[in-house]
């Protein structure tokens, strides 16, 4: 599938002077997004950048992510939970 972005001229045109591959930034920006959100699962997003399991492992760490890492979001809906089944915490 391919997708297309599109930008002011203007704005191409110095994303590319400063970003030669922006194609392939486009598309690991978005493969990273969807494997963050849990959407990709690790083999898919090896598929969709090309690379093998180990490289696709340095390719997070390089990135700060952490497969199955909870988000924020993750963190306040438990906080909620744990709220509701326990009663708000005192200090």
């Amino acid at each position: 599938m391919a997708v297309t972005i599109q930008l002011p001229d203007d704005v191409e045109q110095r994303l590319r002077a400063e970003t030669p591959d922006l194609d392939a930034r486009a598309n690991e920006a978005v493969a990273i997004d969807l494997f963050r959100k849990g959407q990709l699962s690790h083999y898919e997003l090896s598929k969709m950048l090309g690379l093998d399991r180990f490289d696709t492992d340095a390719y997070l760490k390089r990135h700060n992510v952490l497969e199955g890492s909870l988000t924020s979001e993750d963190l306040n809906e438990q906080a909620a939970t744990l709220d509701r089944v326990l009663g708000p915490v005192r200090h």
